[in-house]
């Protein structure tokens, strides 16, 4: 089953991955509240797909090289869609959705580089999901359209930003062990 294409966990993941269109389209409405109830909905769906497919994969034993691929790519196309429409409609700062995509991009090209050096696919961790989850969190809020001037707001997307940051700190340090051998791959 390691192998195989065809599992829960990474249809859980290609749903996610369309999602992208949807949630592309419906944010087109936001400036004038429409479709906001769908749109949280949507949402609501691609963070339960993203919790249920890793859960399935290891309840099931169906952890494959492509699911390794398939859901960080999910959750990067995912957040990456809504982060740049949100940015063209200018619900979000030039800072923040530089620090989102500029993520993104070097854990992607660093992920490709150590894995070609390595010869296998090197999963998420724990700490790249949590991140992932901090910054859909300020998604949901903008999308809700929650003042970006509340506290609650502000606590939020300080502590997104500080873990984008460590999680890019964090992605490097282990490509460095991994490509040293200090680092085992699951």
């Amino acid at each position: 089953m390691k192998n195989s294409f065809y599992t829960i966990s990474n249809l859980l993941s290609l749903i996610r991955l369309f999602l992208a269109i949807p949630f592309w389209f419906l944010l087109d409405g936001i400036k004038e509240g429409d479709s906001p109830l769908f749109l949280m909905l949507i949402v609501l769906l691609a963070i339960i797909s993203d919790f249920l497919d890793g859960y399935f994969a290891r309840k099931f034993n169906q952890i494959s090289e492509m699911g390794k691929i398939l859901d960080p790519l999910a959750d990067k196309i995912c957040v990456a869609s809504i982060t740049f429409k949100l940015y063209l409609i200018g619900f979000i700062s030039p800072l923040f959705f530089y620090m989102i995509i500029g993520r993104d991009i070097l854990i992607f090209l660093g992920g490709i580089y150590v894995s070609a050096k390595v010869k296998k696919v090197i999963p998420s961790n724990m700490l790249g999901k949590v991140t992932v989850t901090f910054i859909a969190l300020v998604l949901v809020l903008i999308t809700l359209k929650v003042s970006q001037e509340n506290l609650y707001f502000q606590t939020v997307y300080l502590l997104t930003m500080g873990m984008i940051v460590i999680s890019l700190v964090a992605y490097g340090i282990r490509a460095i062990e991994i490509l040293k051998g200090k680092h085992e791959i699951i």
